[in-house]
């Protein structure tokens, strides 16, 4: 007897890795799925970018996961010629010199030089007697541990950089989170004494598997596989409402992008609504609308935004790092790829291109700037930076990327919580997935399995909670001597052991809320 069980109508909202995740998923199980997507690229932030045949990786993406569902994934939507594999390379600029990352006190003292490093020992040891009265934030809980001066030449800057906020106003558990008991103190005696009272430590991974032509490859391909199986994927379609009943979403209206609000739309009846658009914009568009305190809640979330100037230079300007961080203070630029470390595929032969990366909000001056003026700028700072002469850029390209980073400032958990009971309670077949639908600091692996648990609770009934990925305070690059979390190949791997607390997911500060924005 054919089944008479009814096949849901499942909308997936965004075509990043989250979303073309859940959507591969759904098809594979015989599942129809509608992809909306409002930009005219798949793959989100982890897209690649061409212009004029250059390939562009928007923020870098190391395609390393101690989930082995995530790993199967990947090798079944590329084959594994199509991956290459990398060696990771990153290192600190400062003051023209490239020191060791993650940082290595001893190496940072050589490279300093003797005067300056006695200052640094001298600037740690008056840190020991007199410790900051404030530790609560990033820089006194910083400057306790490292001394005043290694503080401002290897964290203060790149931090204030990427946040865009005085680091007196990140709290210290990020920087415990980050930076984990690492001191100076205990390098120098661990460097003295190498045999002496030493826990294992763990370090970052030294290579990692990368599409031959950027991440977007991956998306791309999964898009054509989707597309085969029967699904839908709509490009340059943006979600204007969702309709929702007492039993949830039923409907989600869609237009073409550029269009006017309630011009030319399109209504998609919904059983099961699985959603990567910004946590925020999901609650905004419910008609009828969310309760005001739940507005306000997705009113006071926010994101920092990103934006990369790729200049094109000889290849012989380049460097082995995929990316060089730049703690300098004179220049805006906070990292510096080079695509060619990536890729060989990203670049043409006998040339290579820089991207320089700026983290900015948007509206901001560096993000009104024109084209013209950015990469003046990012030509200029390259050549402040001792790293190339103004004169051997050849060309450049400008690529703005919104919303890239959920900003976590003081009180943003309390926010989430308030959206997350609501959309339990109103509309339980909506289901937020990846990073900004989930407004969480996810790596693209992660975000996939949020995609993948939630497929498995629409289909097969289960009850993952979805929220519990990747909550453990471990850096997802890390190299342990343990095997792979989980090991049985299921994406519950990435779920935290032992009844981990919920968190931001990968490290990302939690920030004051400045009385405006509370206002």
């Amino acid at each position: 007897m054919p089944s008479t069980v009814p096949v849901p109508d499942v909308v997936v909202i965004g075509a990043g890795p989250a979303g073309l995740t859940a959507a591969h998923q759904l098809t594979r199980r015989g599942l129809p799925v509608t992809v909306v997507e409002a930009d005219q690229v798949v793959g989100g932030i982890s897209r690649t970018v061409e212009r004029e045949g250059w390939r562009f990786d928007i923020g870098g993406h190391r395609f390393f996961t101690k989930v082995p569902a995530v790993e199967t994934w990947w090798h079944e939507v590329l084959d594994d010629d199509e991956f290459l594999a990398r060696p990771r390379m990153s290192r600190i600029l400062y003051a023209g010199t490239l020191f060791d990352y993650p940082l290595k006190p001893m190496n940072a003292l050589r490279n300093l030089g003797l005067v300056e490093a006695v200052r640094c020992v001298g600037s740690y040891v008056k840190a020991q007697v007199r410790p900051p009265k404030d530790q609560s934030h990033f820089e006194g809980w910083v400057s306790a541990r490292f001394g005043r001066r290694l503080y401002e030449m290897f964290f203060k800057t790149y931090t204030e950089k990427v946040w865009g906020i005085p680091a007196t106003e990140i709290q210290a558990d990020w920087a415990a989170q980050r930076i984990k008991n690492l001191s100076l103190g205990t390098a120098i005696w661990h460097a003295l004494f190498p045999g002496k009272d030493q826990t294992t430590v763990t370090t970052l991974i030294d290579k990692f598997q990368y599409p031959k032509t950027g991440p977007g490859l991956m998306w791309e391909r999964a898009t054509e596989q989707v597309r085969a199986a029967g699904g839908v994927v709509r490009m340059n379609t943006a979600v204007t409402r969702l309709h929702r009943e007492d039993r949830g979403v039923v409907a989600v209206e869609v237009q073409p992008t550029g269009g006017e609000r309630g011009t030319g739309t399109e209504q998609l009846p919904a059983d099961e609504v699985i959603s990567s658009m910004p946590l925020p914009e999901l609650v905004l568009a419910m008609d009828p609308p969310a309760p005001g305190h739940v507005q306000d809640a997705a009113r006071a979330l926010s994101h920092r935004d990103f934006l990369t100037v790729a200049l094109v230079v000889p290849e012989s300007a380049g460097f082995p790092d995929n990316w060089i961080y730049v703690h300098s203070p004179e220049a805006r630029v906070g990292r510096v790829q080079n695509f060619g470390s990536w890729s060989p595929y990203l670049v043409k032969d006998g040339r290579t291109c820089l991207g320089l990366e700026y983290f900015v909000d948007e509206g901001d001056d560096l993000w009104e700037s024109s084209d013209d003026d950015l990469i003046a700028l990012a030509t200029k700072e390259l050549d402040l930076l001792g790293l190339v002469e103004a004169g051997a850029v050849e060309r450049g390209y400008v690529v703005r990327m919104p919303k890239a980073y959920p900003v976590y400032d003081e009180g943003y958990d309390r926010q989430v919580d308030i959206i997350r009971t609501w959309l339990a309670e109103a509309t339980p077949n909506v289901h937020p997935v990846g990073r900004n639908g989930m407004h969480r600091y996810n790596n693209a692996d992660h975000s996939m399995v949020t995609a993948m648990l939630t497929v498995e609770n629409i289909v097969d009934g289960t009850s993952h909670d979805v929220w519990a990925v990747n909550v453990e305070e471990d850096y997802h690059e890390e190299a342990t001597g343990d095997a792979a979390a989980g090991g049985s190949g299921a994406a519950t791997a990435a779920l935290p052991r032992g009844g981990a607390a919920v968190g931001t997911g990968r490290s990302a500060p939690v920030r004051p809320r400045r009385a405006a924005d509370a206002a």
